[in-house]
Parts: structure tokens; C-alpha cells; sequence
């Protein structure tokens, strides 16, 4: 039963990534990257990580999304109509790419053998993300909220032209 479970949302989610990129109205896409993230917070249940669950929904699929809504309509970017076929040519690179990412999702499949099970029983904990981040992760993790603050005031910047 969890194994039919953890196919459904690993099928929702990979579904709602794709309408995140084949939405044509921006704040559709941003309703389908929350529900990715939504069904990927459950699939870090189905996996016994219930603090990266937690975690999923609060910054993620609340403050990120609340930002990127508010950039958006901040923004507030008029709707491109004839968009379709200027990017016409962008479906002879995605299919080939999208052909090429599934055989190689499919050999990995194919070549995944069982762990031995010798895991530490703290890998999901509070304490244990902690460590790894703020040791191990600490340069990606402030060069990404660096990111975060210059892509808000680069769109402030566009807004205010506006104003």
C-alpha cells in the first residue's frame, strides 16, 4: 500500500513539474510548483522524514511561494499570446533531452541494488540537518539566500519603472 502511495505522488509531482514548465499563465505555474512541492513533502512522509516534511511545506510551499506570488504580481506581466510560436523550436530540443533523461532514469532503476542498512538512525533529525548544513552546506546555503534577496530587489527594481 505505501508503495502505491509513494508511485501516486511521485507521479503527482513529477506531473506538476511538467505543467510548471507547459503552463502558459505565470501564476498557474506557480499554483502547479506548489502542489510539486506539496506532493513531495508527502513523499518525505512515505519515507519516514517527517521533519524535511514539515520543513517542505513551511519554507518552501509558504514563504518561497508567498515571495514568488508577490514578485509576480508585483511585476504583474501581461499575457503573451503569440509566446507559442516563438518558442516553437524549443520542442525539438525537449524531446530528445526528455527521451534522453528517461533512459537514464530507467538504468538507474535498472542498476539500483539494496543498502546494506547500515545507516545512522539520525539522518532525518533536526540535529542531524543542522550539522550538515551549517558544516558541510554553509557556502551553498548563504550563496542561495543571497540569490533569493537579489532575484526580490532585481524585481522591485523592474516594478518601480512601472511606478
Amino acid at each position: 500500500m505505501i508503495q502505491i502511495l509513494f508511485f501516486f505522488f511521485a507521479a503527482l509531482a513529477a506531473g506538476a513539474a511538467i505543467n510548471v514548465l507547459v503552463q502558459k499563465h505565470v501564476l498557474y505555474s506557480a499554483l502547479s510548483l506548489i502542489l510539486m512541492l506539496t506532493a513531495t513533502s508527502v513523499l518525505f512522509i512515505l519515507l519516514g522524514a517527517d521533519f524535511l516534511a514539515v520543513i517542505q511545506i513551511i519554507v518552501y510551499a509558504g514563504a518561497i511561494m508567498v515571495l514568488f506570488v508577490f514578485v509576480i504580481m508585483l511585476l504583474n506581466l501581461p499575457v503573451d499570446e503569440d509566446g507559442a510560436d516563438r518558442l516553437r523550436w524549443l520542442k525539438f530540443i525537449g524531446i530528445p533531452l526528455g527521451l534522453f533523461f528517461l533512459f537514464l532514469v530507467t538504468a538507474t532503476l535498472w542498476n539500483v541494488q539494496a543498502g546494506t542498512g547500515t545507516q545512522s538512525r539520525f539522518v532525518g533529525s533536526p540535529q542531524a540537518i543542522g550539522q550538515s548544513l551549517f558544516t558541510d552546506y554553509l557556502l551553498p546555503f548563504e550563496v542561495t539566500s543571497l540569490l533569493i534577496l537579489i532575484a526580490l530587489v532585481g524585481a522591485v527594481v523592474f516594478a518601480k519603472k512601472d511606478l
